[in-house]
């Protein structure tokens, strides 16, 4: 199941939910997914019994524009990128899940709503009884950052995987492209070392809907550091002082975002 920390003391509906194998998101150890890999994720301390979710009637409007359905709906996503399941599990015990979020970022002197991203992965018992999950996917599209001065202009930003991910107890790296007309191919924030985000709930998940199910959480991360820019070029330095890199702190991810799933074997991976 997944799971992530909510912030100060958990309620019962913040807890492991015994109805929800889910992808709810992203706060916890170095456990790591990488594309077409599975992996046993470490198992968590003793717990009281799970507490299912409060689900709350599903309304014809989502909410308004700040909340988790800020994000593209991931009815829309399908899901075309389920990975491939490792040998020798049971289908109907794996999920697939999809889901979008609407993330703004601060990193540095910037601050923007960035396109809405959509992720696919997998997850469910392994044949030794650990905690598996593969990742799929990632989806998104470059944002145009505020022009500044100097000569740095035009600037866009997009989000792509780094290579870790944890969806039991909650990690996610991430590279940030930096697209403009006078920045080299390969530049990037987190080229060497991906920025890891460890997101903690700002409340309890939702119900928007039990058929199909879609789930709505928020959640943030105001801990992680962020590096300077790599292989941009001669403008490198230019553009760290522009973009206030590296910064260390004041730094922070919002995270609104809503989710759905669906077992493999009613996926027809029999």
């Amino acid at each position: 199941m997944t799971k992530f920390p909510a912030a100060g003391r958990r309620s019962g509906s913040a807890r492991r939910a015994a109805v929800l194998v889910g992808a709810a998101v992203l706060a916890g150890t170095a456990a790591v997914c990488a594309p077409g890999a599975a992996y046993s994720a470490p198992r968590p301390a003793a717990s009281p019994p799970a507490t299912p979710l409060a689900v709350t009637s599903p309304s014809p409007a989502l909410p308004s524009a700040g909340s988790a359905s800020a994000a593209t709906p991931v009815s829309e996503a399908g899901f075309r990128d389920c990975p491939a399941l490792p040998d020798g599990v049971d289908p109907a015990r794996w999920r697939c899940e999809v889901h979008t979020a609407a993330p703004r970022l601060t990193m540095g002197a910037v601050s923007v709503q960035l396109a809405p991203i959509t992720m696919t992965h997998a997850e469910g018992p392994l044949p030794d009884g650990g905690d598996g999950q593969v990742w799929g996917a990632m989806h998104t599209t470059p944002t145009a950052l505020p022009t500044g001065p100097g000569p740095v202009r035009h600037l866009a930003i997009q989000p792509e995987y780094g290579g870790r991910s944890d969806f039991y107890t909650g990690r996610l790296s991430l590279r940030f492209r930096l697209l403009g007309p006078r920045l080299a191919p390969g530049c990037e924030i987190g080229a060497s070392a991906p920025v890891d985000f460890r997101l903690t709930r700002s409340g309890p998940s939702t119900w928007v809907s039990q058929d199909p199910p879609l789930i709505e959480f928020s959640a943030y991360d105001d801990t992680f550091t962020a590096p300077a820019a790599e292989h941009c070029g001669p403008l490198t330095t230019v553009l760290d002082r522009r973009l206030g890199l590296p910064a260390a702190e004041g730094n922070l991810m919002t995270y609104d975002a809503s989710y759905t799933f669906e077992t493999y074997d009613r996926l027809g991976w029999d």
